[in-house]
């Protein structure tokens, strides 16, 4: 073998060799993939129609007696439940309340908050990170009893 094309060999190897520790170093310093998982569902006490994980945790009850939309909350904990910074609503959560009658009201969400009703029932699902709230809103019929 000539010198010439041992080093064009050398030159090749040490090139692949540095592709290949670059990657390494680029594969081991990437962050963990922030994902969560449902295990299952169970009912919610909010409304019994409202399914949420059964591994979800629930961290706070909520009743309000003198607010003008809201009636009832609950605030979960999941971990990633939302994706990073809560930007990413978890699909197969949404499609376990369109399973169960939930309609999306797209044109009303609102960032992390999606409002959804099935018949007279009104609720809305606020998405975080790792934590997820849901809101027992009052009827339009609650709200114009009360205004008088």
């Amino acid at each position: 073998m000539s010198t010439r094309g041992f080093r064009l060999h050398l030159l090749t190897v040490s090139i692949l060799f540095i592709l290949l520790f670059l990657f390494f170093i680029f594969w081991t310093q990437r962050p963990a993939a922030s994902t969560y998982e449902i295990k299952g569902y169970t009912l919610s006490a909010l409304h019994k129609d409202i399914p949420v994980p059964a591994n979800a945790k629930l961290i706070e009850s909520k009743a309000y007696s003198d607010h003008p939309t809201l009636e009832l909350s609950e605030t979960y904990e999941l971990k990633h439940i939302g994706g990073e910074q809560g930007l990413y609503p978890p699909v197969d959560y949404f499609q376990k309340l369109h399973d169960a009658g939930w309609v999306e009201l797209k044109e009303e969400r609102l960032g992390h908050m999606h409002i959804l009703n099935k018949g007279d029932v009104r609720v809305a699902i606020e998405i975080r990170e790792n934590t997820f709230q849901l809101f027992l809103l009052h009827s339009d019929e609650d709200v114009h009893q009360n205004r008088g």
